[in-house]
């Protein structure tokens, strides 16, 4: 393992495997821990990144963050291909997995600990000597599988309901289930908040046996990877700061919305669209 910055606290951890991802313009850095780190950095937190990634990913976007990196002779590289029948998604390269143990024990007591795996290169269940003020869960890699080719499904997440009960929040796109709506209301019953991403149609939250649903404004989209990762860092942090779930699921969906109009990490919420978010919740 190496540090590719000096350590110090931080307020907003994540852990999983930033991604290779291969574009037709050519590969771009991706993953949950990437867009979500920099929503996070651009929220005005300190972030740190626990992953794993191979030489031939540059790593420089996160260059504001707190990265520590186990090596690997690959990066978990992924390709998105866009059919008629939707996105097809084939996994070609997968890093090394990893383990609780790559965090430094000065971050297992951090604010948010954020587990945002994209190819279950962890376990989902957080050691007892970590105390996190929020634990939050984007789980969409514990859910997928894939075969000798790589083409990547929908799988059953095995230590479901146990991870579930122990987060404090979970964010999950409709996209991640398969629009299996009985999907959706199991890991509502199993954990604390849940949010689902649905993409245009904004957002809907489970909390206390209630739901609401959030609209997202009416954008122009270009690019709609990350949205879900940004989403996620803007709801977990607002969640923790007003302890008011509608009120940061409102925030998330706003602001998430309005990285869509950028290709990749240029979605990335600038200030502006963060004072307007405030704005208009408020």
């Amino acid at each position: 393992m190496y540090n590719l910055a000096p350590l110090e606290p931080v307020d907003y951890l994540v852990i999983g495997h930033v991604s290779h991802d291969l574009t037709p313009y050519g590969a771009r850095l991706g993953g949950t821990v990437t867009y979500s780190a920099l929503a996070a950095r651009a929220l005005g937190l300190r972030v740190g990144v626990v992953t794993a990634s191979g030489p031939e990913t540059d790593l420089d976007a996160l260059k504001d963050v707190l990265v520590v990196s186990a090596p690997s002779p690959q990066s978990t590289t992924f390709e998105n291909i866009y059919t008629e029948n939707g996105r097809k998604q084939v996994l070609h390269h997968q890093a090394e997995p990893l383990s609780f143990e790559n965090v430094p024990e000065l971050w297992q007591r951090t604010g948010i600990i954020h587990l945002g795996p994209v190819a279950g290169e962890m376990d989902a269940i957080l050691p007892e000597s970590f105390s996190p003020s929020l634990l939050g869960m984007t789980p969409q890699g514990w859910m997928r599988t894939w075969d000798e080719s790589g083409q990547v499904r929908r799988a059953d997440w095995e230590s479901a309901e146990q991870a579930l009960g122990q987060a404090g929040a979970v964010v999950v796109s409709i996209e991640d289930v398969s629009g299996d709506e009985e999907r959706v209301e199991f890991m509502a019953a199993h954990t604390r908040v849940l949010a689902v991403t649905e993409g245009a149609a904004g957002s809907r939250l489970y909390w206390h046996g209630d739901q609401r649903r959030f609209r997202a404004p009416e954008v122009y989209a270009t690019d709609a990877t990350g949205a879900g990762d940004i989403f996620a860092a803007a709801f977990f942090i607002r969640l923790l700061t007003t302890q008011d779930p509608w009120e940061a699921a409102r925030f998330a969906t706003q602001l998430s919305a309005r990285s869509v109009t950028r290709k990749g990490l240029e979605g990335i919420p600038t200030p502006e669209e963060i004072q307007a978010c405030m704005v208009e919740v408020f």
